[in-house]
């Protein structure tokens, strides 16, 4: 049987409350800090917990993998089942810093439960989310009577991610043979609100650079030679003031070439959401919404692309005037990119514009750091109506749909394994990721691990990918 009675998923879940929870408050005492050189060793001691832990819930496979960085846990436990799709379920072990005096009501790495809450570093972002997998399993395991998972299951829990996953793709390209898979289901990301849980279906993309230029080899006098020469600042403003058009569209050309539009279905599905934009507002610290014509806010932020400045300087800064002409002026950029783009096709293109905008005399370089490539699921795809219908389960209400607006580690394994990556997520925007006083609410932990326990079955009776059909 690979259904599991829901009767018998409640049960164990109540049986096993107290001691997943001491297992949690445990886990979130050690200060695993990425960005922290001097917390290496904890990072690998949350490593090594997390791998022990795995090994007790009954991974036959359960190792620590040393990366050129900090070390990520894997864990692998097989269905025996030929016809049974493989899953990955990603997630992050280190934490964000915290310390009491950034304004803690209590100490960051010292667990307080308190009105259904555990407040911690980490309790949502993420090791909440990736230890509710473990009672998730055993319980799928206990109700339907099993003694391995209706899936193959594999999980790769990354220790950098705070960091900016740095070794990610270098770690995830040389081991791709162990994490093969069928799908990839991240739990590192969160819902609309406690009364409207949602699944998240894709991330926008990122591409970033820098745009140098210069002009006169050092400043020089704006009366002798001003408006005969060119001004590495000017052509900063005008190159800024071309990016977008009026009616707020990038102004690239061909930067919109393969863009999935958002459908009608996917539109109402947005306009469904309690969106309050005056809200909305006050969270961004910002007076007024505005971006491309013809699409709400919630589509701009999650399904539209943008090209944003992130900074412009130049020329002479300090008190009172200076009368010149600078020598350099500086950009950042950024662009949020959507499914069908390819963020190296997007970097070539503005090259080319900022070189086709500049007039002779300008010099310019444009650097691009790394790129994030989008990734979108599909709203028929029948592993995400698996993750859909599991979580109706266990919320008992209708589950909505969103996407995130940022980027994340996601697209690499999307790009790296060549299969659609799903989201699983409890996670609240009052949950206070990367802040002060960061909480997981309990109720919605729970049906974290309901969820879980429902998934696995309903995925090995409701879709059988190609690569099963192959071996099966």
């Amino acid at each position: 049987m690979s259904t599991a009675p829901d009767s018998a998923v409640h049960a164990y879940i109540d049986a096993h409350r107290s001691a997943f929870l001491a297992d949690l408050v445990e886990w979130l005492r050690i200060p695993s800090v990425s960005a922290d050189p001097a917390r290496a060793d904890d990072v690998l001691g949350s490593a090594r917990w997390l791998a022990a832990k795995l090994a007790e819930t009954g991974f036959p496979t359960a190792e620590v993998w040393e990366s050129d960085g900090l070390p990520a846990v894997f864990a692998e436990w097989p269905s025996g089942d030929p016809q049974a799709p493989t899953v990955l379920v990603y997630g992050h072990h280190d934490v964000q810093p915290a310390a009491r005096e950034d304004g803690w009501a209590t100490d960051p790495f010292e667990p307080h439960t308190a009105d259904g809450r555990i407040y911690a570093r980490g309790a949502a972002d993420d090791k909440g989310q990736v230890l509710f997998h473990t009672l998730g399993l055993r319980a799928h395991l206990a109700a339907t009577g099993r003694t391995a998972p209706a899936v193959n299951l594999k999980l790769l829990i990354e220790g950098e991610e705070e960091s900016g996953s740095p070794n990610f793709l270098a770690l995830i390209e040389r081991r791709a043979d162990r994490l093969a898979c069928d799908a990839v289901i991240v739990s590192d990301t969160g819902m609309w609100s406690e009364d409207t849980p949602t699944v998240c279906t894709g991330m926008r993309g990122l591409a970033d650079c820098q745009v140098d230029l210069y002009g006169p080899d050092q400043d020089i006098h704006s009366g002798s030679f001003g408006g005969a020469v060119p001004n590495p600042a000017t052509e900063a403003a005008r190159l800024v003031a071309a990016l977008h058009d009026d009616d707020r569209r990038v102004a690239i050309p061909g930067f919109y070439d393969g863009v999935v539009e958002l459908t009608d279905r996917e539109r109402k599905l947005f306009a469904a959401l309690p969106f309050d934009e005056s809200r909305w507002l006050r969270t961004a610290r910002s007076h007024g919404a505005l971006g491309e014509a013809g699409h709400t806010t919630l589509e701009r932020i999650w399904a539209r692309p943008t090209a944003e400045v992130n900074g412009i300087h130049g020329g002479y800064q300090g008190p009172g005037g200076k009368t010149i002409v600078p020598a350099s002026a500086h950009l950042k950029l950024s662009f949020r990119l959507v499914a069908g783009q390819d963020a190296g096709a997007v970097q070539q293109l503005v090259t080319d514009w900022v070189a086709a905008r500049l007039p002779e005399g300008i010099r310019h370089e444009v650097t691009f750091w790394g790129t994030t490539r989008p990734c979108l699921t599909p709203l028929d795809h029948p592993a995400l109506q698996s993750v859909v219908r599991s979580m109706g389960r266990a919320f008992q209400q209708e589950i909505l749909f969103t996407r995130e607006g940022g980027s994340g580690p996601a697209a690499d394994l999307q790009d790296v394994l060549g299969v659609p990556v799903l989201f699983l997520g409890i996670s609240v925007p009052s949950d206070g990721w990367h802040s002060v006083n960061e909480k997981v609410e309990l109720d919605l932990l729970f049906k974290g691990v309901e969820t879980a326990a429902y998934l696995w079955g309903d995925l090995a009776e409701n879709w059988r990918p190609a690569s099963a059909e192959v071996t099966g």
